[in-house]
Parts: C-alpha cells; sequence; structure tokens
C-alpha cells in the first residue's frame, strides 16, 4: 500500500474498528500524522510566533486541532493493525490503564499523607517511609509503562497473518464505496 493509499484508507474507515488493517497501512499513515503535526507546528510558529514571555506557551492552533482531528483514525488503524497480527484491539488501553491506575495510586497516597498530617503524623516518620514508598511505586509504574510501549510498538511491527483470522480477512485494497 501506498503512502496515499493508507492516508485515503485511514480516513475512509475513520472510526472503524472491525477488520485489519496491514503493516503499511498502518505505519504510513503514522508518518502521515508525524509529519501533518511538524507542519502543522511549523503554521502555529509562522502565524503566531514564538512565545514572547518567559512562563508562558505559545499560541497553537493549528497542531491540536489536527492531531484531534487525527486520533480517531490513528486510534482505530492500530486496532485493525493489532486485529491483523491476530490480536485483540483492546490490548492498545493496557498503557493507559497503567496510567489511570498510577494515577488513582498517586491521588490515594496524597489523600492518605493529608489524613495522617491532620490526625497530627509529623515528622520523618511520616516524610521518610511515605516518600519512599511513593517513589518506589512511581518508578515501578513508570518501568511497567514504558515495557507496556515497547511490547505494544512490537507488537504492531509484527507481520500480518496470512491467511484469514477470527478478525476477518487479510487487508485489501479500498474502494471509495466503503
Amino acid at each position: 500500500m501506498s503512502f496515499t493509499d493508507a492516508i485515503k484508507t485511514c480516513f475512509v474507515k475513520y472510526v472503524t474498528f472491525s477488520g485489519r488493517a496491514s503493516r503499511s497501512e498502518y505505519w504510513w499513515f503514522v508518518l502521515f500524522i508525524f509529519l501533518g503535526a511538524l507542519a502543522t507546528g511549523l503554521l502555529d510558529l509562522l502565524f503566531f510566533g514564538p512565545s514572547r514571555a518567559p512562563g508562558h506557551q505559545a499560541t497553537r492552533i493549528f497542531q491540536p486541532l489536527f492531531q484531534l482531528a487525527t486520533l480517531l483514525p490513528l486510534f482505530a488503524a492500530g486496532w485493525r493493525r493489532m486485529h491483523d497480527t491476530g490480536r485483540p484491539g483492546w490490548l492498545l488501553l493496557l498503557p493507559l490503564a497503567v496510567a489511570l491506575g498510577t494515577m488513582l495510586l498517586m491521588m490515594g497516597g496524597v489523600m492518605g499523607f493529608g489524613m495522617m498530617h491532620n490526625s497530627g503524623v509529623t515528622g520523618p516518620g511520616l516524610r521518610g517511609g511515605l516518600a519512599g514508598a511513593g517513589y518506589l511505586m512511581f518508578g515501578l509504574a513508570w518501568i511497567v509503562q514504558l515495557v507496556l510501549y515497547i511490547l505494544i510498538i512490537w507488537w504492531l511491527t509484527r507481520p500480518s497473518d496470512p491467511g484469514p483470522n477470527d478478525y476477518g480477512p487479510p487487508p485489501g485494497p479500498v474502494s471509495s464505496a466503503q
């Protein structure tokens, strides 16, 4: 599949999570999104300039709009790509699940720290042990997150199942009627 065919296919299947996507379809679309984000970021810089005040963000309009417009087709293409390798698409959600779990644990830790502080527990006992446990859990979550990202990228680069699998026949060319 060519670069332009991949872009056309992914936009025709904007939110299609069923079926399969070839390796070339997915990775050409990823390249398109990378180049589009780069180009729209440069447009933002051209039209709005860099941030002039220290600590303030420069105005960005084009790049966030482009990224928002391509978020669902990228996610759908990744979902179909996972299907093409014989894996369920929901595996793409694993890093999100770990991130949400980490956030909940951190919020629980902050609330626990606050409750202990309000009940009169102070000093090194409060800061030392709890801070160490917090750093350990945060580091562990970071390592798990990194391993999951590497695993998902590895899955997305695997060859297609040669024949039909649980998710349908091998991907073929897409007509504009689909």
